[in-house]
């Protein structure tokens, strides 16, 4: 089975993309590397997918809608799973046309390619945060009282409309995936558990931003993985499913965990909360169990000790590199 990944030299991407290879899929990758973080991070990601037989990578905007339709036509995949987006909640108060362009435009430009491709099947990754403010917690996907917050949220949510009207007009089967936080080895360096693990471990202060009793629906990696396997076999037209741990975690438990994890105390600035942030995700995912047989199975506090390890790894093998990050050192 052929199958496309857009983003698939992204932190959630190349996990990704290394499991559909061990299951011996061809592989196929349209990635923009572009500088939302550290470029060079996403070329170690593809270093470790040619090393596992991946079988083409095009370094392509996905705005660039004839190029991704030549890109398409070509390959001609069973299956495309498109994860590429800008991502991040606060990055899109500040670039709301940018995540338009992209998470917008650059979905309809994979549906559209997909279409004319006669693509099988097309899973696209949306995000817990197209909930917003009004719905009922834990989020069902079946509560269509969404209120998003951000342009991030926004366009997330367009991109789910966009791939219901490509469903119903030319019968692609859709599979819109909910994610919940998603953490785990080679997380982007922007995202709260990296970010507070590298503060918290080279002694500087870090941002909590309100009182510290919002919490969030930490998932892990594996977790998430399993769950678009799983999307990738179901048999429909157009289905939503939330992917998550059904677990939130308070931020400041968050803090507590990577303290025991690190043997270290956080020293915390306390800020007001930030716009665009939504006070708790909760994801039921009570539908996935059924139809999916999706069960996360990752504890919180294993897997923020897993991160830990890892981050202590990589960040040894720079100190002995004197590299400039520290993730082309041991695969994951």
């Amino acid at each position: 089975m052929k199958i496309l990944v857009t983003g698939g030299a992204g932190f959630i991407g190349s996990h990704l993309c290394e499991r559909l290879l061990q299951d011996g899929r061809r592989v196929f990758v349209i990635d923009d590397l572009n500088d939302f973080y550290p470029p060079a991070w996403k070329h170690d990601n593809l270093a470790r997918l040619r090393n596992a037989g991946l079988s083409r990578f095009d370094e392509c905007d996905i705005r660039d809608a004839q190029r991704v339709a030549r890109i398409v036509s070509d390959i001609r995949p069973e299956a495309v799973i498109h994860l590429a987006a800008r991502a991040g909640v606060r990055p899109s108060l500040a670039q709301p046309f940018l995540y338009e362009e992209v998470n917008v435009r650059g979905t309809l430009a994979l549906l559209e390619a997909s279409r004319g491709a006669g693509v099988r099947k097309f899973l696209f990754a949306s995000s817990s945060s197209i909930y917003g403010l009004a719905n009922t917690i834990p989020f069902r996907e079946d509560d269509y009282r969404n209120l998003p917050v951000s342009p991030y949220a926004a366009t997330k949510l367009a991109g789910e409309k966009l791939c219901f009207t490509y469903s119903h007009l030319y019968r692609l089967p859709v599979v819109c995936l909910r994610f919940f936080t998603v953490y785990g080895p080679r997380q982007r360096p922007d995202l709260a558990i990296y970010k507070f693990t590298d503060l918290i471990e080279t002694g500087q202060a870090i941002n909590v931003f309100g009182d510290g009793s919002s919490g969030r629906d930490y998932t892990h990696i594996r977790d998430i993985v399993q769950g678009i396997l799983a999307a990738l076999e179901y048999d429909c037209s157009y289905e939503i499913f939330n992917l998550g741990s059904s677990r939130p975690i308070l931020l400041t438990d968050l803090v507590s965990a990577l303290e025991r994890a690190l043997e270290r105390k956080a020293a915390i600035h306390w800020l007001p909360d930030q716009p665009g942030d939504v006070q708790r995700t909760f994801a039921d995912i009570g539908k996935a169990h059924a139809l999916l047989g999706y069960e996360p199975r990752a504890p919180f506090e294993e897997g923020i000790r897993t991160f830990v390890d890892w981050y202590r790894a990589e960040r040894a093998c720079q100190d002995a590199s004197s590299g400039p990050r520290p993730h082309i050192c041991r695969p994951q």
